[in-house]
């Protein structure tokens, strides 16, 4: 469960005021907006990635709102990937796992079932270089959810996608959800991706956030 309440954040001179919502467990919620209108300024507070100026953030129940990024327990797949040039696929999965210093075989294990699940399983000695959009958007998936996390947040995860791998994209993160029982926090401006995905969508508009439903939501232009 993620509770924000009464939050105030800044980047720059763009400012999030009294902001304030609760995501249940288990929920799929969509927080969508225009380009620079704070909502990846947002996810990333909720990350731990930027300071919050009052208010506070609980993740079940617990207050991380000063909490470093390690402590909060959250996947994250960044807009960009961050994904590690060099790396090997499997390698890059278990990340996370080596640094809680799990053991070598449960590692193997946990790699081994998400590259199932990912559909990853032919990759998993391929270095990065020389994969597909899609296939990277899936490495970086499964590396966000290696050690378990109850909370999942996403930036813009498939905005960099054709519309056949953004289609298939979609299955896979229903199927993941639910295989999971993750709760979802996914950030973007596109209404086709809050349609087939959220259970809820909020909103960030004029520097506060609202629920919307989320099958009435207006439609935004498609150039943004």
């Amino acid at each position: 469960m993620i509770t924000a309440t009464n939050l105030t954040l800044r980047a720059g001179e763009f400012v999030l005021h009294d902001v304030s919502f609760a995501i249940e467990q288990g929920e799929y919620v969509v927080l969508m907006g225009r380009t620079g209108c704070g909502k990846t300024t947002l996810l990333e507070a909720i990350c731990g990635l930027k300071p919050v100026e009052e208010g506070t953030i609980h993740l079940d129940g617990r207050d991380v709102t000063h909490a470093k990024p390690a402590a909060r327990g959250i996947g994250y797949v960044p807009q960009d990937l961050a994904i590690f040039s060099a790396m090997p696929v499997a390698k890059q999965i278990g990340f996370a796992l080596h640094i809680r210093k799990w053991p070598q075989d449960d590692i193997d294990h946990r790699v081994h079932e998400l590259a199932e699940l990912l559909g990853i399983k032919h990759l998993l000695d391929r270095t990065p270089q020389g994969l597909s959009g899609g296939e990277q958007q899936r490495v970086a998936l499964g590396r966000a959810l290696s050690f378990r996390p109850r909370v999942l947040c996403l930036d813009e995860p498939l905005s960099a996608l054709d519309a056949d791998t953004r289609d298939s994209m979609y299955h896979l993160l229903k199927t993941v959800h639910e295989h999971e029982g993750v709760t979802a926090l996914h950030v973007t401006h596109n209404q086709d991706e809050a349609d087939r995905l959220a259970s809820r969508v909020f909103r960030v508009e004029n520097g506060a956030v609202r629920e919307v439903n989320v099958n009435t939501a207006p439609r935004m232009p498609s150039h943004e």
